[in-house]
C-alpha cells in the first residue's frame, strides 16, 4: 500500500496514506535560524487555517524544489513560507506566490518515480541562505544520517505545525527493496533514498511531503512517501536528488 506524505483532504484517504494534513513524529524542535531555505508551501485549499500542505527547500532565491505529487491543486493557490517556525503565527516570516511550477516529466503517480518539482517564487527571498543540490550518487550511502525537516504531523510526539527535525539513518536500497510492499508500489535504487528506522518510533510524516532530508550541508532528499509513519519494519522513502540532478540544475540556473 502506497501513500504520498502531503496533504489529503478526503479524509476516508487517511488510513490509506500518509499524506493527509496529520510534523515529523519523534522529532525535535528547531529554529529558522538554523535551517533558514526550508519553506512551507501553503495553500489556500488546505483544511488547515494556516494553510499548512507540504514542505520545499530554497535551492536560489527565486526556486524552490519539493514533491511532485504535492502538486495537485491550481498553482494560483499556492503560497512558499520562509522564516516562520509555527504556522500559525503569521506575524512572521516571509511570503511569496508561485508563480511557475515544473514537475519532472518522467513523474508517475502510480509509483511516485521522479517524485520532484521545482517552483518559481514570484517574490524572491532574497538574502536567505540556500541549500546546494546533492550530486553524488554515493552520497546515498547505508550507514550515513540525514535530517528531515518540516511541519507535518507529529502523532502527539510534539507540536504540530512547529518546524521539526529528525535523524533519520540511510538504510541503504537493500532494505526497502526487501520490502515486497516497496517493491511493488515503486522503490527504486537510482531515484530513491530508504531512510529511518526499522524499530520504527521517528520517520516524517503527512504534511512533510517535499520537505528535505539534509546531509553535509545538501539537499540529499525530497519527502515522497512510505508506509504508515513511523512504524516498526516501514521507514521513508524519499526522492534521491542527484537521481533527477540533471533535470532539476535545468530548470534552477
Amino acid at each position: 500500500m502506497r501513500f504520498s506524505r502531503g496533504v489529503l483532504v478526503v479524509a476516508g484517504l487517511l488510513t490509506l496514506t500518509a499524506g493527509a494534513k496529520p510534523c515529523i513524529v519523534g522529532g525535535t524542535v528547531t529554529s529558522v535560524s538554523e535551517a533558514p531555505w526550508v519553506i512551507a508551501l501553503n495553500t489556500t485549499q488546505s483544511e488547515s487555517s494556516s494553510g499548512r500542505y507540504c514542505g520545499a527547500t530554497l535551492v536560489t532565491p527565486d526556486k524552490i524544489v519539493t514533491a511532485a505529487h504535492c502538486m495537485d491543486e491550481a498553482t494560483s493557490t499556492y503560497y512558499a513560507v520562509q522564516g516562520r517556525a509555527n504556522l500559525g503565527d503569521s506575524s512572521t516570516g516571509r511570503v511569496s506566490p508561485i508563480s511557475k511550477v515544473w514537475i519532472h516529466p518522467g513523474y508517475n503517480t502510480k509509483n511516485n518515480r521522479y517524485d520532484v518539482a521545482v517552483l518559481t517564487l514570484a517574490k524572491p527571498f532574497t538574502g536567505v541562505p540556500v541549500l546546494p543540490l546533492e550530486t553524488r550518487a554515493r552520497a546515498d550511502a547505508e550507514g550515513a544520517v540525514p535530517t528531515v525537516y518540516g511541519w507535518g504531523d507529529t502523532q502527539d510526539t510534539g507540536p504540530d505545525e512547529t518546524l521539526q527535525k529528525a535523524a533519520v539513518p540511510d538504510l541503504g536500497d537493500k532494505t526497502c527493496l526487501a520490502n515486497k510492499s516497496y517493491v511493488a508500489n515503486g522503490y527504486a535504487a537510482a531515484t530513491n533514498i530508504c531512510a529511518g528506522y526499522l524499530q520504527g518510533g521517528t520517520d516524517a510524516c503527512q504534511g512533510d511531503s517535499g520537505g528535505p532530508l539534509v546531509l553535509n550541508g545538501r539537499l540529499l532528499g525530497v519527502v515522497s512517501w512510505g508506509q504508515g509513519c513511523a512504524q516498526p519494519g516501514d521507514p521513508g522513502v524519499y526522492t534521491e536528488i542527484a537521481g533527477v540532478v540533471n533535470a532539476v540544475r535545468q530548470q534552477v540556473r
